[in-house]
């Protein structure tokens, strides 16, 4: 039942005029990073001057008041990054969807002064604050005519501001890329599925896993990609009405093929063309029965919600909790609400209700048949990897197959330091390669193994390479094929003679700054050694992300994940005894990329990169402010620091020397401690096991598109491609759009060759984000940081 009417008696006196205070609330289902949101929310109101205020339990909040609507301090939000859930709660909230439930929330939004509402949850819970927010003047004018307001009272909330956010695992909403929660639950289902495909392997058994998605295919067909399943079902675009045919025609080929083991991907809401529900039940029966395979059905439901966020998601809130708050206090009247997105890389405001309404598209495309319509009001990525998972995914798709004269043998190659998603890359070029008719060659052990290709293996470092000895590399971290720092100049007479002996016409090179510098020796060496004149693609992949062309290599987001789970154990370590600082040591060579983002998924309260350097002017300010926040400490749990020291930070700062600074500044004169300091030194234990799942699909998608580059140039001549710079090309995301740049181009006019890194790096604007939220003395004021910009 609605509530009654309040007496007057019961209304208090009009709040006096105070700063701008601004409200979060967490609505609907949980996503891993919801509470990222929320601590940056609260973190960067009160760093622009406002007050914070958390709504605990979605509306149900807003409409009750009371306790469950409270002031946020900067301390309440301290180790909200690495848990899951949401930690101010969430609920489905009825009477919220009435008018006398609105009514009770905008009176307990005025009697708290609060006149902007930041919304993270999913559509429904974002159509429900733009409906709040247009019916906000009503809502007060009604009020104060019940009595239960005075004039006085809402003279200063007018309007009412709201801001989305969108949370959720299925990455359902449109106008964005990715939502928050779902790499996180991405990583929950991939993790799951490479156990499950160890005892698949053990026993020769097939397994259908089915994942979250009721109108939304993008948890089951990333995770189809990122574990190299055999079959894949998504609403948007379900197979052919002959579907038991195609797929057992699929699984009896890859048996056939030696392949021991079976994965059936099905998105909960998977269907056929004619909208008939496909089960995981039906999938089970066919393969039992017909194909006589020893079946098992997984269902992973709610645990794909659980855990601590991934780097990504942390990352992802963390950027969109602070826009959300900066687009608070630049709206004007009348300005339709936004929702913040990312879109091709960049941090951006849409207008909320178009989102949602592109988003309910997708369903009702569905309804009618049209699996295209839905396809395109997904975003750009999802066709483009649904076609790089048909592609590479072995099946008989005879219209791919190229005539005689356009096939070529292309070279696969890794070069310098092993990262996450370099054999899921090779996997993915050598599935491409037998889908269009090429021959795959694997080069052993780099460039090395080139040079010393009569000798360092009995069966040869040059070796053509099936399509079913790299199946299983799509998990696989390392490298399978070898890989090392050795650069062709080393000898590049006997690298062109190699070249020329196998007959190698086209190069597909994977590596990091290394593997960089090998192609741009390769490309100088074309006049004196002309079999090197072929078509050569570089794509990178290093967990330190400083190769010039692109704003993201393979291996950095695996890299970023191994090395928050070492930060949270440290932290964690130091909740017993609270008054503990760690400093870490990261990877990333002249570049500070690992440092300042893992900095900002973990919260450090600084982090030092070899592009700042560090002083002693910077310590003694790190080490004021260590002062002034243990001063502060509650006793709280999670209260141990860290950190980030990039491993060239300094020749003279060295971790140890740091930490031995604060430990020792961390006493005052009368030998109490206020705080200590340990020394973390994760080393290789970065560079992660299992690649990413980030890393696992957009190793698919670059290699797809490198050898799509390559074989455009079949039957060029030796000539005619020395001449075309863009034989010889960098791939990259720039912006999230994959391009091809001319190496000539990116080496002469990118490249700091003398830091091994690009001369401008994109996500330097975020720096002083970091220290704002870290509660760090800034350098530079908030209104100076650039937010719009997600390093990925």
């Amino acid at each position: 039942m609605p509530p009654t009417n309040m007496s007057n008696e019961e209304v208090p006196p009009p709040l006096p005029e105070k700063k701008r205070r601004i409200a979060v609330l967490t609505s609907g289902g949980d996503a891993p990073g919801m509470n990222g949101a929320v601590r940056a929310v609260v973190r960067m109101a009160i760093a622009k001057g406002c007050e914070a205020f958390f709504v605990h339990e979605g509306y149900e909040g807003l409409v009750n008041g009371g306790d469950m609507i409270k002031q946020a301090d900067w301390e309440d939000v301290r180790g909200f990054l690495p848990e899951g859930g949401t930690l101010i709660g969430s609920a489905r909230c009825m009477s919220f969807r009435e008018r006398w439930g609105r009514l009770s929330a905008a009176k307990n939004m005025v009697l708290n002064g609060i006149d902007a509402l930041i919304v993270c949850g999913g559509d429904g819970s974002l159509t429900g604050a733009d409906l709040f927010r247009k019916e906000w003047p009503g809502l007060l004018e009604e009020l104060v005519g019940k009595g239960e307001l005075t004039t006085e009272q809402i003279t200063p909330f007018k309007s009412l501001n709201i801001v989305g956010l969108v949370g959720s695992i299925d990455n359902d909403m449109s106008a964005t890329d990715a939502t928050i929660g779902c790499y996180s639950s991405l990583h929950r289902i991939c993790g799951c599925v490479d156990s499950i495909n160890d005892t698949a392997q053990s026993h020769q058994r097939a397994f259908i896993v089915e994942v979250m998605g009721r109108h939304c295919g993008w948890l089951a067909l990333m995770s189809a990609i990122s574990t190299g399943a055999d079959f894949l079902f998504i609403p948007e675009s379900p197979p052919s009405r002959d579907w038991r045919i195609d797929m057992s025609t699929i699984i009896t080929k890859h048996r056939k093929m030696g392949k021991r083991t079976t994965l059936v991907i099905i998105a909960e809401g998977a269907i056929d063309q004619d909208l008939k529900k496909v089960t995981p039940g039906e999938i089970k029966d066919l393969l039992s029965n017909e194909l006589k395979l020893d079946t098992r059905v997984t269902t992973l439901g709610h645990i794909q919600r659980g855990g601590a966020p991934c780097a990504y998601d942390r990352l992802l809130s963390t950027l969109q909790g602070a826009e959300a708050v900066n687009a608070v206090l630049e709206a004007k009247e009348g300005t339709p609400s936004p929702v913040i997105s990312v879109i091709e890389n960049k941090i951006v405001r849409q207008p909320l209700m178009e989102a949602v309404r592109l988003t309910q598209l997708v369903p009702a495309a569905i309804e009618h048949k049209d699996f295209a319509r839905a396809m395109e009001l997904r975003d750009a990525e999802f066709s483009e990897y649904f076609n790089a998972y048909r592609i590479t995914g072995a099946a008989e798709l005879p219209e791919l197959l190229l005539p005689e004269n356009k096939r070529m043998r292309i070279g696969i190659i890794h070069v310098g330091a092993p990262a996450g998603g370099m054999n899921a890359a090779s996997r993915a070029a050598i599935a491409y390669c037998f889908s269009r008719g090429h021959t795959p060659v694997a080069l052993y052990n780099g460039f090395s193994g080139l040079i010393r290709h009569h000798s360092d293996k009995p069966q040869g470092s040059v070796r053509d390479i099936s399509w079913l000895e790299a199946d299983s590399w799509v998990s696989k971290g390392g490298s399978e094929i070898g890989t090392n720092r050795t650069l062709p100049s080393e000898n590049m007479a006997e690298v062109s003679l190699a070249f020329e002996r196998y007959n190698i016409q086209a190069l597909f090179c994977i590596g990091g700054f290394e593997a960089f510098h090998a192609v741009s020796e390769l490309r100088k060496a074309r006049k004196e050694f002309p079999p090197v004149s072929i078509p050569i693609v570089v794509l990178p992949a290093t967990v330190s992300n400083n190769v010039p062309g692109t704003e993201y290599s393979l291996g950095s987001d695996t890299c970023l994940n191994a090395l928050i789970e070492y930060c949270d154990t440290c932290r964690q370590s130091a909740s017993a005894s609270r008054r503990r600082v760690f400093v870490i040591e990261t990877q990333g060579g002249e570049s500070g990329y690992v440092a300042v983002i893992a900095g900002i998924s973990v919260g450090a309260l600084a982090v030092y990169t070899p592009e700042e350097g560090i002083n002693i002017k910077m310590l003694d300010s790190d080490i004021d402010a260590l002062r002034e926040t243990f001063k502060r400490d509650r006793g709280q749990n999670r209260a141990g620091k860290i950190i980030l020291r990039n491993e060239k930070a300094s020749s003279v700062y060295t971790t140890q020397v740091i930490a031995d600074i604060l430990s020792v500044e961390g006493k005052t004169r009368e030998g109490k401690v206020q705080f200590e300091a340990r020394v973390g030194i994760p080393g290789h234990f970065q560079q992660g096991k299992e690649p990413s799942p980030m890393d696992r699909v957009r190793a698919v998608r670059f290699a797809v598109r490198s050898l799509q580059h390559l074989e455009s140039f079949a039957g060029w001549s030796r000539e005619e491609i020395a001449n075309d710079p863009t034989t010889v090309s960098v791939i990259g995301i720039r912006g999230a759009k994959v391009q091809f740049s001319a190496m000539e181009t990116v080496e002469n006019e990118e490249t700091d060759w003398k830091h091994r890194r690009p001369k401008a790096e994109y996500w330097r604007g975020l720096t002083g984000l970091g220290d704002i939220l870290a509660g760090r003395p800034r350098r530079t004021a908030p209104d100076d940081q650039e937010i719009g910009i997600l390093p990925i």
